[in-house]
């Protein structure tokens, strides 16, 4: 349902800058089906697929998603747009490495902290490495530059590092440092700046730099209770900037009021819910800690990116998973749903005992430990 509800967004919210911009209204949405029928195969590909047999691929999966995040980063090969290098082009297809990086990253991080059930609480075999794995992952994004997305990262793996086990006070100094190097990376880029000051008061530059936040609450305010009609928002003619890629949130709340923003949410809280519910049914330390990466990931990016268009937080740039155009992001994020139907078929308290007899015996065959669990 959500991803139905993203290609009739980005519909009704791309129509007008495709027509502008490529004389085509349809050529985002277009796009957009071609990006949930690839990320469809890779939902079933992974539903299919028993986790289990990610905790062995799990460093190669990491090391092709570093190498992804450096290729970005060399004249001649990564794509530049907008001043910002996170592209690579492989013939027509462009996809972006760091989306891709969120999920490996989930699964490396999962494996080891599964692999680590003792030394989690040291500070020297424990909290030094965890830092130092996710510093070269999140420095890689923060240098293309990204910091929405590298936010997402610290926050999602810092989860599962507390979820493991670790102690309040190695989370504590994770905190603080996270805190002072967002600062530190703040004041070394203007355009992060911008954003502060437009957050704080986008009243004192309405024609410049608050002039995104203040016609998305415009969006947001236009809608009133039930909204002004599917397909009648105003906003989308070149008020709010990526109106469907990061505002499409606005465009819901304009077009089908706080109503029908409810009725997202409320698809968000129940995808929320599922979730966990596999999650918890996974026994095994790595399918619970890959179901809670996965989960914060995706709830993580949707505060994120709610709270930027709602004014709750600084703007960060992110896409609305589901909801946002966008083939990397859409694609990554169904992948991840796969991984979580994997959680809920091949878990141990999961639904798979109540497929076909044939089935799980030669799934037992296969895997005679899980075999006798099932029986």
């Amino acid at each position: 349902m959500l991803l139905l509800a993203g290609l009739l967004t980005v519909y009704t919210a791309s129509f007008a800058v495709g027509h502008l911009e490529f004389g085509d209204a349809n050529y985002f949405v277009i796009r957009h089906a071609f990006y949930a029928i690839a990320g469809g195969v890779a939902l079933l590909y992974f539903m299919r697929l028993d986790y289990h047999q990610l905790r062995h691929l799990a460093a190669p999966i990491m090391v092709i998603a570093l190498l992804g995040l450096a290729a970005v980063l060399i004249p001649g090969i990564g794509v530049e747009r907008n001043g910002a290098r996170r592209w690579l082009e492989l013939g027509p297809i462009s996809f972006q490495p760091s989306e891709f990086a969120k999920l490996a990253i989930i699964i490396y991080i999962s494996a080891w902290l599964a692999g680590r059930q003792g030394n989690i609480s040291k500070f020297s075999l424990g909290l030094v490495p965890f830092v130092l794995m996710v510093s070269v992952v999140g420095g890689l994004v923060i240098v293309e530059p990204d910091m929405g997305t590298a936010v997402i990262i610290v926050l999602t793996t810092s989860t599962l590092f507390f979820v493991a086990g670790a102690p309040l006070s190695h989370l504590a100094l994770l905190m603080a440092s996270g805190g002072l190097v967002t600062y530190v990376m703040i004041l070394a880029q203007d355009y992060r700046l911008d954003r502060l000051t437009s957050f704080v008061s986008p009243e004192a530059d309405p024609q410049g730099n608050g002039f995104q936040i203040l016609q998305l609450l415009i969006a947001l305010g236009s809608g009133g209770v039930t909204g002004l009609g599917w397909g009648v928002s105003r906003q989308k003619f070149f008020y709010v900037p990526g109106a469907h890629t990061d505002g499409v949130f606005a465009i819901i709340g304009e077009e089908l009021g706080f109503i029908g923003l409810l009725g997202v949410l409320g698809l968000f809280a129940f995808f929320m819910f599922r979730a966990l519910k596999a999650t918890l049914a996974s026994q095994d330390q790595f399918g619970t800690l890959l179901g809670v990466g996965i989960v914060s990931w995706i709830a993580y990016q949707t505060l994120i990116n709610m709270g930027g268009i709602t004014r709750s937080i600084p703007l960060t740039g992110v896409p609305l998973p589901f909801l946002s155009y966008g083939g990397s992001a859409l694609v990554a994020v169904m992948a991840g749903a796969g991984i979580l139907l994997s959680l809920s078929r091949y878990g141990r308290n999961g639904s798979y005992a109540k497929q076909p007899k044939a089935r799980a015996r030669r799934y037992a065959r296969r895997n005679p430990a899980a075999g006798r669990n099932t029986v």
